[in-house]
């Protein structure tokens, strides 16, 4: 297999996955461009494209780039985000069912944020005892509390990838009768805001949110995929890892902190999104026929689902359906179906 050499670190060259991305990227594009068009307010994507080139009227101006490519451009982000922590989770722990979504990453990002909204009466900066830092920084200290515990209380010698799924499950759990604990405790206007939020939905969402997730991926996205060849070589196992000089658990921690600041970030924008994480890596590796996740398939297809969910949220039913919902919609049953798969690996 022909590559590339960029000092210590060999990048293998994938004519079909590399094919594959950018066909997901022009679907991308193409979704984005349908997503600013869609609304109450009729653009022509000729229009859509002109105006986001620096043409088109005052009144396109105000509809496409200030109204709506905020709320298409955070469901690029989020998916982005998502798809790549879900590609990196599932490769270092080598298990299709560990994503951010199953083992309390996602959790703890949800009661963090609840958390500020909570103690923060409804605004989006936070005083008191989060300092001002706001929604972002309590949900990606949420997702850091939920995978050290989890990492943690999974550790025996080592992490085994299905242990490390009943253990995020069971902290995933704790996490969300806290949640729902904070939700009870709350005013009725804190409680209402948190409750819509906790849906997933790209409501709502500002230049003021995107900015933050955008330097987020432009920072952790580029590590994610620096990662992507030491995680090849994990792949062969520990001890194999650690004999040809990879550091694996400074690795494996390194992983842990970028699945938990994409995760973080993503929840704290537009909510818990569900089984992005989960299904994107394994649609990716399957029309990729690859042996593991492509990072960067994995984040654009991503991109794709959240845009495409929340283009059918606004077009296809009568009402406004969060984007939540139809994620969850498509990834439950893929999720019983490889529980189905694997139960006999649970069992043993």
């Amino acid at each position: 297999m022909s590559g590339f050499e960029f000092g210590p670190i060999g990048v293998p060259f994938r004519p079909r996955a590399l094919l594959i991305s950018i066909g997901a990227l022009i679907l991308l594009l193409v979704l984005v461009v349908a997503g600013i068009a869609a609304g109450s307010a009729t653009i022509g994507p000729a229009d859509v494209v002109r105006t986001l080139l620096g043409g088109g009227t005052h009144a396109q101006h105000l509809i496409v780039v200030e109204l709506r490519l905020p709320r298409v451009l955070t469901g690029v982000l989020v998916g982005l985000c998502l798809g790549i922590a879900g590609a990196l989770t599932q490769t270092f722990t080598r298990n299709p069912l560990a994503t951010p979504d199953i083992i309390g990453v996602t959790a703890g990002a949800s009661a963090g944020a609840v958390g500020a909204i909570v103690l923060g009466g409804g605004t989006y900066a936070v005083t008191g005892l989060l300092l001002g830092s706001g929604i972002p920084a309590a949900a990606i200290a949420g997702a850091l509390i939920a995978s050290a515990v989890t990492y943690g209380l999974g550790w025996r010698n080592g992490v085994e990838s299905y242990r490390l799924i009943l253990v995020g499950i069971g902290v995933g759990s704790v996490l969300t009768a806290f949640t729902s604990y904070l939700l009870v405790r709350a005013q009725i206007i804190e409680a209402t805001q948190a409750t819509a939020w906790l849906v997933g939905s790209l409501n709502g969402t500002t230049w003021d949110g995107v900015r933050p997730l955008l330097i987020v991926t432009a920072v952790a996205g580029p590590l994610a995929v620096a990662c992507s060849a030491p995680l090849a070589i994990a792949q062969l196992g520990d001890e194999t890892a650690t004999g040809v000089g990879l550091g694996v658990q400074r690795h494996r921690l390194l992983v842990i902190a970028l699945t938990v600041v994409l995760t973080g970030s993503s929840v704290a924008a537009a909510g818990p999104i569900g089984f992005v994480a989960f299904v994107v890596p394994q649609i990716a590796v399957r029309i990729a026929a690859a042996s593991r996740p492509p990072i960067v398939l994995s984040g654009l297809l991503g991109g794709c689902l959240v845009v495409g969910a929340d283009l059918a949220a606004r077009t296809v039913f009568p009402w406004v359906v969060p984007v939540g919902l139809l994620t969850t919609v498509v990834g439950a049953p893929y999720l019983i179906w490889l529980l189905i798969r694997h139960r006999r690996e649970f069992i043993s």
